[in-house]
């Protein structure tokens, strides 16, 4: 697990340790130091007060007297310790982008504590600036110090998905470790026992930290998708720490990013979550993140029923420790003012909101993924991807009604809407194309977080704005659909906060969308053509007929585009170019010749899945193409045939519609020919006085080819005698 980095040994040696204190002040800076190791705060109090009467200037006393205070508290006071250390490290008119200041080494004991503060508050941007100024001067420290501020450094770095600077410090511990303890900067006056004696407790320490070692650096490798380093490390882990949870979760999490899911989850099962201890213990909640992981796990394998139910049990144990960990029962959406300080972390509610969201919405339940994921905006708001799956619950829930034909009705339920009369007076009410209008929209601001379509551009709006510029990518991390999800089965430790990497740190290199991995240079450039075809999507669906056309050819205009988001780029430029009364510029966009590639690849890294994790290797095994969407290159050329036999009809070229009909029909099954194209068949027969034909082509809901059903012109005027054309979708017997 994560390791819970705690000051106070480190803050309460220098109790006595200042140069220029009397005999009387170090004997009792020693007892407060004594007191306190042994719990008696009290005691240790009472001391440090008899110490600041007789020396005022000394920052440290205030500073170990904080540090007694909140452990005398429980850890509770979190916020009162962040504000007292702040307020000295003002006193020694010194800061952490200060170099000069933290020459002095005494004052690095003020920073470690302040960046211990952030990250168990979750400010790791902070936490990293005074952390690496603090790995600048570690020569003169004692060993232990510096491999604490090493472990803080690491942990901070895996946190914020930064693998290869973690790997790098790590590597200097290991020769560290190998040196044998060089580092004895305080204590040069020692005899050769004594340095004998040093170097056997440093090494004893480095023994015992080999362990915490090698569980960092399968984090990182995992973080880094290198399978040869992280099954050699995985081996070192089991060698070191046995069959304890975070060594089985560690490998848990390597077997599925392997692809291998089912001894994925016999790892997870065989771990004995029972005994591992609390969250006051080691900052986390195991069995959340237990449920959780085989979320992930079933989430990979297209087993997204299974995946939900593991995804609420994780929050039903999350929001169960939150409470044991509040004041009086306070709920898990409150914040946590009496949770001790390093239990902080082990609070997942959001990123297991955003796990939720991203399940729900495969599942197909729009409007319980949106009020999952706009829970989940309101702490990772920075995240441009988790707005473009808030326009997608969006669009799911406001979709036309053409879903009926799918669930194994008769397809002829998408064309006739109902039948009024019986026998001669029977009539056939064929269904209306107009808009359905949406329920969200009755006077209510867009701005609304309800799932309607205006709310849907807000967020893709926002999406865009998120993104970088193309110009400001960086061609060289070229590593290609990374899954969104770093899986981080292992430890509490993997997931994100809103201070991700990307700001500050390799801010070229990668993009922040916490609760989930950085996005890389092509996963924002696929990123933002799945925004772009959406963004089109949406407008078409507001009547924006402009704003439609402009992010279709955006779109288009993108150097990486997928084959499957071309073509769609393609017909909603040709609608929107329709509903303008540019027939010509539309017929342009429906040429088949540009439908090369309709499969449905990873664009956007779809499911992110926050807290711990992914999605990476077998995505497609828990994708479904959705039933509308073209299955072939075939099939896709046939519905723009169809469409640019609309775009014919329009100018009323009734023959070339014909032909356009016919050789789309001929390319598909007769239950692939959706409603709209008998629709418009029947309109083109009537349109040629073929009453008797089009009352065939409802009937059958099949498109006929003239060959195959002779009728007269006789019968065809008769016919037409009695029957009133008014338009293509709504045309009575």
């Amino acid at each position: 697990s994560a390791p819970v980095c705690s000051s106070e040994q480190n803050e309460t040696k220098n109790d006595g340790s200042s140069p220029g204190m009397t005999d009387q002040e170090k004997e009792m800076a020693t007892s407060a130091y004594e007191a306190f190791t042994a719990g008696k705060y009290e005691d240790s109090l009472k001391q440090l007060d008899s110490l600041q009467e007789l020396n005022k200037e000394d920052y440290k006393i205030p500073m170990n007297r904080a540090v007694v205070e909140f452990y005398k508290s429980g850890q509770t006071t979190t916020g009162a310790l962040k504000q007292t250390l702040l307020r000295l490290k003002n006193q020694v008119h010194s800061s952490a982008e200060d170099v000069d200041g933290l020459d002095d080494v005494e004052n690095c004991m003020l920073y470690y504590n302040q960046a211990i503060v952030l990250y168990h508050l979750r400010q790791y941007s902070e936490a990293i600036a005074i952390a690496e100024r603090l790995y600048q001067f570690l020569e003169p420290f004692e060993e232990r110090f510096a491999l604490c501020v090493s472990f803080l450094l690491v942990d901070l770095y895996l946190i914020t998905f930064q693998p290869e600077k973690a790997l790098h410090l790590l590597t200097v511990l290991d020769k560290l470790s190998v040196q044998g303890g060089s580092k004895n900067g305080k204590e040069n006056h020692n005899s050769n026992k004594e340095a004998a004696s040093q170097k056997a407790e440093f090494a004893a320490m480095m023994e015992g930290a080999k362990s915490k070692m090698h569980q960092y650096k399968v984090r990182a490798y995992i973080q880094m998708k290198s399978s040869k380093a992280c099954k050699r490390e995985i081996k070192s882990v089991m060698n070191t720490a046995g069959n304890s949870a975070p060594s089985l979760f560690l490998k848990s999490n390597f077997e599925y990013l392997r692809g291998n899911y089912r001894k994925a989850v016999k790892l997870l099962n065989s771990s004995n979550i029972a005994e591992h201890p609390g969250p006051l213990k080691t900052g986390e909640c195991v069995r959340c993140m237990f449920w959780n992981n085989l979320g992930c796990i079933h989430f990979a394998m297209g087993k997204h029923n299974l995946g939900i139910f593991y995804f609420k049990k994780a929050l039903q144990e999350n929001d169960h420790t939150c409470a044991q960990l509040g004041d009086g029962g306070s709920g898990p959406a409150k914040k946590f003012a009496g949770i001790p300080m390093c239990a902080l972390l082990s609070n997942k509610r959001y990123e297991l909101l955003y796990n939720c969201g991203i399940q729900l919405l495969h599942i197909g339940r729009p409007l319980a993924a949106f009020e999952c994921l706009m829970e989940a905006v309101q702490v990772y708001h920075s995240n441009p991807r988790l707005w473009l799956r808030l326009a997608e619950c969006c669009i799911c829930a406001n979709k036309g009604g053409s879903e009926q034909e799918s669930k194994g009705l008769p397809c002829k339920k998408g064309i006739v809407q109902s039948i009024a009369g019986q026998g001669y007076h029977r009539k056939i009410i064929l269904a209306s194309q107009s808009a359905q209008s949406s329920p969200y929209s009755e006077g209510q601001s867009a701005a609304i977080p309800v799932a309607s379509m205006e709310f849907a551009a807000i967020c893709l709006r926002n999406a865009l704005l998120l993104l970088p510029e193309d110009q400001q990518q960086d061609a060289k991390t070229d590593a290609g659909s990374k899954g969104s999800s770093q899986s981080g089965s292992t430890e509490s430790g993997s997931e994100n906060s809103d201070a991700c990497s990307g700001k500050g740190q390799d801010a070229d290199k990668f993009l922040s969308a916490a609760p989930s991995s950085p996005l890389r240079k092509q996963e924002v450039e696929n990123l933002r053509c799945s925004i772009l075809a959406c963004s089109a999507y949406v407008a078409l669906a507001l009547g924006d007929n402009l704003m439609s056309l402009n992010h279709a050819e955006k779109l288009l205009h993108q150097p990486k585009v997928s084959g499957s988001l071309k073509f769609l780029g393609h017909l909603y430029a040709a609608e929107a170019l329709i509903s303008l009364d540019r027939i010509s510029d539309a017929i342009s966009h429906l040429n088949p010749e540009h439908v090369i590639d309709v499969s449905m690849g990873v664009c956007t890294s779809d499911q992110e899945q926050g807290s711990d994790k992914g999605d990476e290797p077998g995505e497609s095994s828990g994708k479904q193409t959705p039933l509308c969407y073209p299955s072939s290159v075939a099939s896709a050329r046939a519905m723009v045939l169809f469409n640019l036999g609309s775009a014919y009809c329009l100018r009323s070229e009734y023959e070339k519609a014909r032909k356009c009909l016919h050789q789309a029909a001929s390319m598909l099954n007769t239950k692939e020919i959706p409603p709209e194209a008998i629709l418009l068949g029947v309109y083109l027969e009537l349109q040629n006085g073929n009453t008797q034909l089009a009352l065939q082509i409802i009937k059958r809901n099949q498109l006929l080819p003239s060959a195959l059903l002779r009728v007269s012109p006789e019968s065809c005027k008769k016919s037409a005698q009695n029957t009133t054309l008014s338009s293509p979708f709504t045309q009575r017997k």
